[in-house]
């Protein structure tokens, strides 16, 4: 059976590692798919899941918060700020979260604010997004 190394990184841990016969993720432009011997491309990718389908068949989920992506013929690397594995999303944690955003969002002052709210809120609909695409799964 042909599998791919996978290690997904977030700025605090080591999310997952090991081997998977297949990688959805969020690209800049579309959803990525990946199978082992994929051609090399380095890219970055948007909040949402990165959905491993391990060597066994089972599946892992992760919520990554945008990063970069590093594909080559045999090992995949996902790098994010904040990754969150798929059984620790919490969507009360991550609705409140939101609301925050969305609060942020029509109080901001300046453009940064604005922009620093707009970012916290699509990573928030990313991430709630991906929790119930999670459960679906479960």
């Amino acid at each position: 059976m042909n599998t791919i190394h996978v290690d997904v990184v977030s700025a605090e841990e080591s999310i997952f590692s090991g081997e998977a016969r297949f990688v959805a993720l969020p690209g800049e432009t579309g959803e990525l798919g990946i199978y082992p011997r994929h051609t090399p491309l380095i890219t970055r990718i948007r909040p949402g899941a990165v959905r491993i389908e391990k060597a066994d068949g089972s599946e892992e989920f992760v919520f990554v918060a945008g990063g970069v992506l590093e594909v080559q013929p045999n090992s995949i690397t996902v790098l994010s700020d904040t990754a969150i594995r798929g059984k620790d999303l919490d969507e009360a944690k991550a609705t409140e979260a939101k609301k925050a955003a969305e609060e942020a969002l029509k109080n901001a002052k300046s453009d940064i604010d604005l922009a620093h709210a707009q970012s916290e809120l699509a990573v928030m609909i990313a991430q709630i997004t991906a929790l119930r695409k999670y459960r679906q799964k479960r």
